[in-house]
């Protein structure tokens, strides 16, 4: 029987990952958001998002699909498309979580961070880790939100938290438990990796997954 989600663990080695988000955005209209408008924090030379994303937008201004039905977002899973969603299709998961996005909204040409932003990249967490040193998870996890005592300290005030993922099944899994975030880097032509953050763990997982699946985003200063 065919699986419907890939989702392999590759390494158990510490990894830094933070989140990212815009203070956006209902889908009514506001004035155009800069880089300013977002929360952020720099660590060493890096500046990141300190929420999840949270657009419906893509830089350009034109939309986003969401897809809030299971038909729907296995529906753009098979066609390539770029959409997004909240977890468990309930907007008030987005006050804490942001959107959940699959990768082809990722790699979409109008551009999914918002202007002043990036997406990043496997070197950029490899130097966030490395800058934050020994036991990266526990300095990136929200002090609330996680089962289990779960929580971390959020020295680094990245506030990662668990919020979970939807598979290319349509179906949602681990909030609470598990936060998961894309990076812009395809391992082969069907999955990509990500990063992991887990209640048991103090350190970031590296994983990957198929490019239906909907995960956080966050953002990097350019």
């Amino acid at each position: 029987m065919k699986k419907v989600f890939l989702f392999t663990a590759i390494s158990f080695t510490m990894f830094s990952f933070s989140g990212c988000s815009g203070n956006q955005d209902s889908g009514k209209t506001k004035k155009k958001l800069t880089i300013d408008n977002y929360k952020k924090v720099k660590i060493g030379s890096q500046t990141w998002m300190t929420e999840n994303l949270d657009v419906s937008k893509f830089r350009n201004g034109e939309s986003i699909p969401k897809a809030a039905s299971t038909e729907e977002w296995i529906a753009a899973g098979k066609k390539r498309k770029p959409v997004w969603c909240y977890y468990e299709n309930d907007s008030k998961n987005g006050s804490n979580y942001g959107k959940l996005y699959n990768y082809y909204a990722l790699i979409d040409s109008r551009g999914l961070a918002p202007e002043g932003w990036r997406i990043p990249k496997a070197k950029d967490w490899k130097n966030l880790e490395a800058k934050l040193g020994e036991n990266p998870g526990e300095k990136m996890k929200s002090n609330s939100g996680w089962e289990s005592d779960g929580n971390g300290t959020n020295e680094s005030q990245f506030t990662g938290r668990p919020g979970g993922y939807r598979g290319n099944d349509g179906k949602f899994y681990f909030k609470g438990q598990n936060g998961y975030w894309w990076i812009l880097s395809e391992s082969n032509a069907k999955n990509v990796v990500c990063r992991n953050l887990n209640y048991k763990y103090n350190f970031l997982i590296n994983l990957t997954a198929t490019k239906e699946t909907g995960f956080s985003v966050r953002c990097l200063k350019d």
